[in-house]
């Protein structure tokens, strides 16, 4: 989820750096084949950054001690579209529990069909398949859904971007709703305690335990706030979109925080955030040199980064085979048609309504 922000902050400072960085960060980044047949290619079959670049980004919530490879969903699904003028960034999330039809995959015997999106990744990460088969039947769903194949792709868990928030001191954002916490809180000792039972359909109130609450408003958060205001949907109005939503404007924060003069004129705290990145994503070229990645994106900035809301962030739900899935308005159809033909500013000038507001 976050080697975009990573590679589109790091990538100037690295490049005017030298190759003493360059060399670092690419030793320090875990580079693997994800994409499969969902990679961008040109004329020639080769991968390529010439024109609009399309990125696929995935998040997975991976709890402490679990098995990576048994039933892990794509908690977030998040597209950076980079226009042919590399100059600017549009973020959208494709929501998880959006209904589609995924190809087959026989590296793990699946045979194809119809579910939400988010289950393409459990699907081809099961028998033996793990989080590069997850990735590349995930990568493949999403291409045949929105029509759109992807110059590159990463893979990360919400545990490790804390150290790579850690690293950096830690986020600026400007909180839009009141937010609490079913996953973190405190009991009348001080003690840390789960605030909500979420095993029989909940959120439950555990009894005695208060729960942290993130209030409107701007303000600092700390790798552990970060990672919890992410993670939030159970509580939120607007569910998965309210937690879409928080995610790209997190991206952003990380996006404007790493690319602020106390981290780009700092050797020690840009190594630091170099070596806290890479053992928490694996990263797709799609084919191209890492060099070439920074050399590229290193005209994008924070400030020129746009967030946009799927399905204009409303619920467009229907009950399948007893179990509630979003289906993709017409309109969110139409923006993919614009995504495709590297047009999403005209849809976003057309459509202002569909964009959020900003991490600050």
């Amino acid at each position: 989820m976050l080697i975009g922000a990573i590679l589109l902050t790091v990538s100037a400072v690295v490049i005017l750096g030298g190759r003493y960085l360059l060399t670092q960060y690419s030793r320090e980044l875990n580079v693997e084949n994800l994409l499969g047949d969902a990679v961008a290619t040109d004329n020639h079959g080769r991968g390529s950054l010439q024109g609009p670049i399309n990125i696929l980004l995935v998040g997975l919530d991976e709890r402490p001690g679990g098995n990576p490879d048994d039933g892990v969903r794509a908690d977030s699904i998040i597209i950076v579209h980079i226009p042919a003028s590399h100059d600017q960034a549009y973020l959208l999330s494709v929501p998880r529990d959006a209904l589609t039809t995924m190809p087959a995959y026989p590296k793990t015997g699946y045979a194809g069909g119809e579910d939400k999106v988010n289950a393409a990744f459990q699907y081809g990460s099961q028998d033996g398949g793990g989080r590069g088969g997850g990735f590349e039947l995930l990568a493949m769903t999403v291409k045949r859904l929105t029509g759109v194949s992807f110059n590159g792709g990463a893979l990360v868990n919400f545990a490790g971007f804390q150290s790579l928030v850690s690293a950096l001191g830690g986020v600026d954002m400007c909180v839009d709703e009141t937010v609490v916490s079913v996953h973190v809180g405190v009991d009348a000792d001080g003690n840390a305690r789960v605030p909500y039972d979420l095993t029989d359909g909940g959120p439950v109130p555990v009894p005695g335990v208060t729960a942290q609450v993130y209030k409107p408003g701007c303000q600092h958060l700390a790798a552990w706030q970060a990672l919890d205001y992410v993670r939030q949907r159970e509580l939120l109005p607007d569910g998965d979109y309210g937690r879409q939503r928080h995610q790209q404007q997190f991206l952003q924060a990380v996006l404007k925080k790493a690319g602020s003069a106390g981290i780009a004129a700092n050797p020690v705290k840009l190594d630091a955030v170099i070596r806290a990145a890479g053992p928490a994503l694996t990263f797709d070229p799609g084919g191209v040199s890492i060099a070439t990645w920074l050399d590229t994106l290193k005209h994008v900035r924070a400030n020129k980064t746009t967030l946009i809301k799927t399905n204009g962030g409303a619920f467009n739900s229907t009950e399948v085979n007893g179990q509630s899935v979003e289906l993709l308005s017409d309109l969110s159809l139409t923006l993919f048609q614009h995504l495709r033909r590297d047009a999403v500013g005209v849809f976003v000038a057309a459509h202002p309504d569909w964009v959020a507001s900003g991490a600050s």
